[in-house]
């Protein structure tokens, strides 16, 4: 069974998946492996400057994205 990924875009906020953990930015999602289970996702995008984490969340989503359409 393949993972299906949890991710809801809000587009009036820019920023979500993302938060300042002391000045650096992660990213955070959730994937479901089966339909009764759930695991949540946090990396660190090892940055401090939020366009640059903006672009490397997109990064990190998109192959995801891919996969579960």
């Amino acid at each position: 069974m393949r993972p299906t990924l949890a991710i809801r875009v809000h587009a009036d906020n820019p920023n979500h998946h993302l938060w300042n953990n002391h000045g650096t930015w992660w990213c955070h999602y959730t994937v479901r492996p089966t339909p009764h289970t759930r695991r949540r996702v946090r990396v660190s995008l090892g940055t401090k400057d939020l366009e640059e984490a903006r672009e490397l969340r997109d990064l990190l989503l998109r192959p995801l994205k891919e996969v579960s359409a």
